[in-house]
């Protein structure tokens, strides 16, 4: 029986976070009414000329940098193909001269991918398909094109075939969102396309450094769905291979049902008849443009990881569910203000997994975990009032008055667990003889008789004063 090694390269197309469009002034905004953000250069209209956006090349450049690559004079071409959602016909991308070459990206777990290439391109428009198969083109009934997305920046991440699991593809485009949200050069939606990914997928003999024939996956908008596709996708290979039969080299859709399938043919370079675009410059970033990007570049995510271990004490994987959420500056702010910062990170991970959140006021961040660490606020009305401060910006204290938060009286609070044991002296007896899985029934029945006022942490203390534990 043969010995297979999986073999992964990614390509990761990501919509840079400028306010408008890669080649015109139309904004760049999600979520809009279809077709409402679109000029004559959008849909290629007869006289209109592309006009490059400059902060679209700075935030190339400065994910180029973020991942270690060459910064090189490049050249926009066109891409040439038929499809409804690209009205031109014709895409400008960069193919056999873009911007940022030879990078690497080095994984938490120690593995390194190194980095082909990262070059410009404008993205098409979207097209929804009406009816048929899982809104698929095949048996639709009607097909519907929204150009809002035409001529959004795109900067296209092409991994080397370095990759040699789906759990470390996952883990490749985990790492990478956390650079682009580290370095704001984009928002790394997968659920709202900001980031898609392709997945080219072969196997080979273990032992073997031949590369055999590759199939592409188009559009994974998840990291569930890129580690089942992968996954899926290896196992046909080695079947068919073990079978006698060998995979056709093309491009394939994964269906939520848990299966690839056949789109087309994988197509070549000379499929698209790339030339140079006509109506735009060569690029070539000034010496001093580029180091002043790398000067100002901020922390990258390993960086981070490293400094909120040493900072809470943490391990590296809570550090990097931080990290990954875009709440490391945040935490790092409101320790800096005097909060605790393994409070600080608790919060990070348990309350504050919402849009919005590594925007909250570190001061008042922390601010909150003061009050609850002085009994001002409970643990449940911290988390109440955490969340309408990320939707309101308004200060803890202000939220904890509107509400009538108060730290409950030491008496009052003892006389309800009290009232609690008697109720419950089963319980209350097991929790004596060392069953703290009971503790539970107390602490439920205090919260309930509180109206949710009691904290949690100071009823514990009580209850073991009182069985002397």
């Amino acid at each position: 029986m043969t010995d297979w090694e999986v073999v992964v390269g990614l390509e990761v197309h990501v919509e840079l976070a400028t306010e408008t469009k890669l080649f015109s002034h139309a904004p760049n905004r999600f979520g809009d009414d279809p077709n409402t953000n679109i000029t004559p250069v959008c849909l290629g209209l007869p006289g209109s000329l592309p006009v490059l956006n400059r902060r679209a090349v700075e935030l190339a450049m400065t994910i180029g940098l973020a991942l270690g690559c060459e910064i090189r004079p490049s050249v926009f071409h066109r891409k040439n193909y038929f499809y409804p959602d690209m009205p031109k016909d014709y895409q400008v991308s960069q193919y056999d001269r873009p911007i940022c070459v030879d990078g690497i990206l080095d994984l938490p777990n120690g593995t390194r991918v190194g980095i082909e290439r990262a070059h410009l391109e404008e993205d098409a428009g979207k097209t929804t398909h009406i009816g048929g198969d899982d809104g698929r083109i095949h048996g639709a009934e009607e097909a519907l094109v929204d150009y809002n997305r035409a001529g959004v920046p795109l900067l296209e991440v092409v991994s080397r075939p370095d990759i040699r699991s789906a759990e470390d593809a996952r883990a490749y485009v985990e790492e990478l969102r956390a650079i682009l949200i580290a370095t704001q050069a984009s928002e790394a939606r997968l659920e709202e396309g900001s980031m898609r990914v392709d997945a080219n997928v072969s196997v080979r003999p273990v032992g073997s450094q031949e590369l055999r024939t590759r199939c592409e996956i188009k559009n994974l908008n998840s990291l569930r769905a890129l580690q089942r596709a992968i996954t899926y996708e290896v196992e046909r290979h080695i079947k068919l291979y073990e079978a006698g039969e060998e995979p056709r080299q093309e491009t394939r859709h994964w269906s939520e049902e848990g299966r690839t399938h056949t789109l087309r043919s994988k197509e070549e370079a000379n499929d698209y008849r790339y030339f140079p675009e006509p109506d735009l410059v060569l690029l070539d970033p000034d010496p001093q443009w580029i180091e002043k990007i790398a000067t100002a570049m901020p922390e990258l995510p390993a960086q981070q990881r490293e400094k909120l271990v040493a900072l809470a004490g943490i391990d590296m994987e809570t550090a990097a569910t931080v990290v990954g959420r875009g709440l490391a500056p945040l935490v790092s702010a409101a320790a800096d203000f005097g909060a605790d910062p393994g409070r600080a990170v608790i919060h990070a991970v348990q309350n504050l997994a919402i849009d919005g959140a590594d925007k909250l006021d570190p001061a008042g961040f922390a601010e909150l975990i003061e009050m609850e660490q002085s009994g001002a606020l409970t643990a449940t009305q911290s988390k109440q009032i955490l969340v309408e401060m990320v939707e309101s910006s308004l200060d803890p204290a202000s939220l904890a008055q509107k509400h009538g938060f108060e730290s409950m009286d030491l008496t009052e609070l003892e006389d309800m667990v009290d009232a609690a044991i008697a109720e419950n002296p089963d319980a209350w007896e097991k929790f004596c003889e060392g069953e703290e899985k009971v503790q539970g029934v107390f602490v439920g029945a205090v919260m309930k008789a509180s109206k949710g006022q009691a904290d949690g942490k100071a009823v514990s203390s009580i209850l073991r004063q009182r069985s002397g534990n």
